[in-house]
């Protein structure tokens, strides 16, 4: 079993989305053994997303990200972050496959529902910067 860190955006928490988004992860057999609402802010998301920091778009990006309330969790599953970029789709709600998450729900490449770590190495670090150990709950 592998980790990743799943975040349902604030357009998804606006949208009311959180239970149908939640609903089809555990339908995919992902468990979720962390899960939580924050509220980030201008500095908390700044540091989650400072990979990007010298990209045109981490301005807006942070923007986004503090406007509203964020569900991160913590999912765990055999290859746990490439099934989940798959099961979510490509950034651009366009070019991703029909039946993921973005192609179904995302409005636009910005506003695309949900964040999921890009490594094994990026999924330890994000879930760390969300999850204590003692937060995590082994689903066995």
């Amino acid at each position: 079993m592998s980790r990743t860190l799943a975040i349902l955006k604030p357009d998804c928490v606006r949208r009311n989305l959180v239970g149908e988004v939640t609903a089809r992860i555990q339908k995919a057999n992902f468990k979720i053994i962390g899960l939580k609402m924050v509220r980030l802010t201008k500095e908390t998301a700044g540091e989650f997303y400072a990979v990007h920091k010298e990209r045109p778009f981490y301005n807006d990006l942070v923007k986004f990200m503090t406007s509203g309330a964020c569900v991160p969790m913590v999912l765990e599953k055999e290859n746990a972050f490439e099934e989940f970029r798959k099961f979510i789709g490509a950034t651009d709600p366009k070019e991703a496959v029909p039946g993921t998450i973005r192609r179904d729900f995302a409005e636009s490449k910005q506003e695309n529902i949900v964040h999921g770590s890009d490594s094994p190495e990026n999924a330890e670090r994000e879930i760390g910067f969300f999850f204590s150990e003692q937060e995590l709950v082994e689903l066995r």
